[in-house]
């Protein structure tokens, strides 16, 4: 007997959640709501329509109900093939230290949020938003998310940490590619990158996987905060800079992406236009009301 031919997939399957869901959003939220309220409902419209394109575009076959179910509700990756098809080596299930790693993080963001930024009172509202900022990313994205990895691949199914040390990234396209939020990575790796390098080659494709970034980010950030516009697809645009010049034949002598040079040279890309990205009208207008809501 031959092969089964597989039907191909159509190329609209999977799309209208990722328009409908945050344009129902914009339409639909009163306008006496909180900014950070809104902030969480179009990041959440805009993360189920990408989490519902991954699936819908993921064919697999004899994959129980719960690995679904717990793919679409309780893991933030997108990479949808792995979690669903593959199983995990018994070597990469999670250890005590990475459980206590977990654990000192989402303390260390727990005292960010509710023990110093309140008693930052006299301090300039951009410095206690930040420390705001800082505190939920490490509860959220490295505690949380990291918490979730490690009860997954308890159970054997294989979903990888999606904030892999990003600190120790030695170059951008490493801290983009490997370390910082790998969902959106796979994400646009499967659906921009890969595709538009194939027709137009690998520079328009880096290209567009940030110009997309920056969209998302201005949907997500800037449209809450009803300012700053500009300021994260700016953010962006410069990685790609960044990116070819530590690929160029000079960055490459000068040690640009790799080693203590290439830290260093991540860290001036990164940290400096941080403010284009998390601008003040973010800050000051979603942020601090949102510690507030959180009573801290």
């Amino acid at each position: 007997m031959g092969e089964p031919v597989r039907t191909p997939i159509p190329r609209s399957r999977g799309w209208l959640p990722i328009v409908v869901l945050p344009a129902a959003v914009v339409l639909l939220t009163p306008a006496d709501w909180p900014r950070w309220a809104f902030m969480w409902m179009i990041g959440g419209a805009v993360f189920l329509g990408c989490k519902w394109l991954t699936w819908r575009r993921t064919p697999v076959a004899h994959v129980p109900l719960w690995r679904h179910l717990g793919y679409l509700l309780a893991w933030p990756g997108l990479d949808a093939r792995t979690f669903l098809q593959e199983s995990l080596p018994a070597s990469e299930r999670p250890r005590p230290a990475e459980w206590a790693s977990v654990a000192v993080k989402a303390v260390v963001g727990t005292l960010l949020v509710w023990g110093i930024a309140p008693r930052l009172t006299d301090a300039p509202p951009l410095l206690r938003g930040w420390v705001g900022i800082i505190g939920i990313v490490l509860v959220m994205h490295f505690a949380g998310f990291h918490l979730l990895s490690c009860l997954w691949r308890a159970a054997g199914v294989p979903a990888r940490r999606l904030m892999n040390s990003p600190m120790f990234a030695e170059s951008v396209s490493d801290f983009w590619g490997r370390r910082w939020n790998v969902a959106f990575r796979d994400l646009t790796y499967r659906f921009l990158f890969r595709p538009l390098t194939a027709r137009f080659g690998p520079r328009w494709g880096l290209i567009a996987g940030f110009v997309f970034s920056g969209l998302i980010h201005e949907l997500v950030i800037s449209l809450p905060a009803q300012g700053g516009y500009g300021g994260p697809t700016l953010f962006f645009a410069l990685q790609v800079p960044a990116v070819f010049i530590e690929r160029s034949r000079l960055g490459k002598a000068a040690g640009l992406g790799r080693g203590w040079r290439g830290w260093l040279f991540t860290a001036l890309v990164l940290i400096p236009p941080a403010g284009l990205l998390f601008h003040p009208p973010f800050v000051l207008d979603v942020i601090l009301p949102f510690m507030e809501a959180l009573g801290a």
